[in-house]
């Protein structure tokens, strides 16, 4: 009786051993690939150390990144789109290759790295299922610069809603239902809009309506030629004159200072015109550098960033900037982008950045041929 004990209590060792390695065996197996491939991933990164990542536009969030993975020290090379690029270029034609990731505006990213054959295909670097997973981005897809779509993702649409700003004391938005509205003739001589001629604000929105459907090429024709419209290129200069009534349209000023002071200005926002409204990168385009030093960190780097996580962060820092961000991903809380930068569903966009819009002579031909004609070039 003594050995049958015996024998039933050694079984029941052997079979709790065999349940225990089961079950360890069988947690090991339900780890999915993706979160076996990140870890294996990070802890590659962790060993190269580094990242070297070169930003312009959004460099406020490395810093960020830097808290979450301390032990992959960031490398930045900050400035303008164009310094980063040549940088970048110089660097390669001096068989210096330093650079991981690169993220700038389009003219960057497409018009200037792109022909120089910088960048790897960025698709294969996304390893977390909340970035693979189309259904969590804007119109159920990732968006992309190049005409491959694989190499220059953007990861940022920010409503722009023509950037066109009146005198409140002057004009009363409920009598516009369109963009032709603004060119009625009660408002001849009464329009001033910054020179895009020279690089800064209004280049967009110059895109905006020379490629938008049922305003175009001619709606530029006539606000320059037949409006008698003032051109100015001091940014204060145009807001002043707005707020104290020289003006009573303004297109391409920045009033948000200005009516944040209490001055009597205000921006055409989501839902006035009919036509639609666009949709901007800013800075949000993301390339993976070919021959990068460190292949790991990069798409650690990359990984975050496009994360809810690192796109929640984005916008948060951008908030107060110049610069608000309305990140593609649309899995995201909304509340903190405002309302001028964020998408809305019922209003219809045209994307802007896309790569074959990003030149702006002819739209600077019918501006020049119309300033022309007004006598005003």
């Amino acid at each position: 009786m003594k050995r049958l004990l015996q024998f039933f209590e050694s079984c029941a060792v052997v079979v709790l051993f065999l349940s225990c390695a089961i079950t360890y065996a069988s947690g090991a197996q339900a780890k999915p690939a993706w979160q076996v491939e990140w870890e294996k991933t990070i802890e590659a990164a962790k060993k190269e150390g580094q990242v070297a990542v070169y930003i312009s536009g959004y460099e406020e969030i490395l810093p960020e990144f830097q808290k979450e993975f301390p032990d992959i020290k960031v490398l930045p090379t900050t400035g303008r789109g164009s310094q980063v690029g040549q940088k970048l270029l110089a660097e390669r034609r001096a068989e210096k290759y330093l650079a991981d990731v690169v993220n700038a505006g389009g003219v960057t990213t497409y018009q200037q790295l792109f022909p120089a054959k910088v960048f790897d295909p960025i698709k294969p670097a996304f390893l977390l299922p909340e970035i693979t997973d189309a259904s969590k981005w804007y119109q159920g897809k990732h968006h992309y610069s190049d005409p491959e779509n694989q190499y220059i993702l953007n990861y940022v649409g920010t409503a722009t809603y023509g950037s066109i700003s009146y005198n409140t004391n002057l004009v009363n938005p409920k009598d516009f239902k369109s963009y032709w509205d603004l060119l009625a003739p009660k408002w001849k001589g009464k329009i001033i809009s910054r020179d895009v001629r020279i690089a800064g604000t209004g280049s967009g929105n110059a895109r905006l309506f020379y490629h938008l459907p049922d305003v175009g090429p001619s709606f530029i024709k006539k606000l320059y030629g037949e409006m008698d419209t003032t051109l100015f290129r001091d940014y204060r200069q145009g807001t002043d004159w707005l707020a104290v009534g020289k003006a009573a349209i303004c297109f391409f000023c920045e009033a948000d200072v200005s009516k944040a002071q209490g001055l009597p200005v205000d921006t055409f926002g989501p839902g006035v015109f009919k036509e639609g409204a666009g949709l901007v990168t800013q800075f949000g385009t993301l390339g993976l550098v070919n021959r990068a030093p460190h292949p790991n960190a990069a798409k650690v780097f990359i990984n975050w960033l496009l994360s809810r996580k690192g796109q929640m962060t984005l916008q948060k820092i951008m908030l107060p900037t110049e610069n608000p961000v309305d990140s593609l991903r649309i899995d995201i809380p909304k509340d903190d982008v405002p309302v001028l930068q964020r998408r809305f569903d019922n209003v219809k966009y045209l994307d802007t950045s896309r790569p074959e819009w990003q030149d702006m002579k002819p739209i600077l031909d019918v501006m020049n041929e119309a300033l022309k004609a007004a006598g005003k070039q």
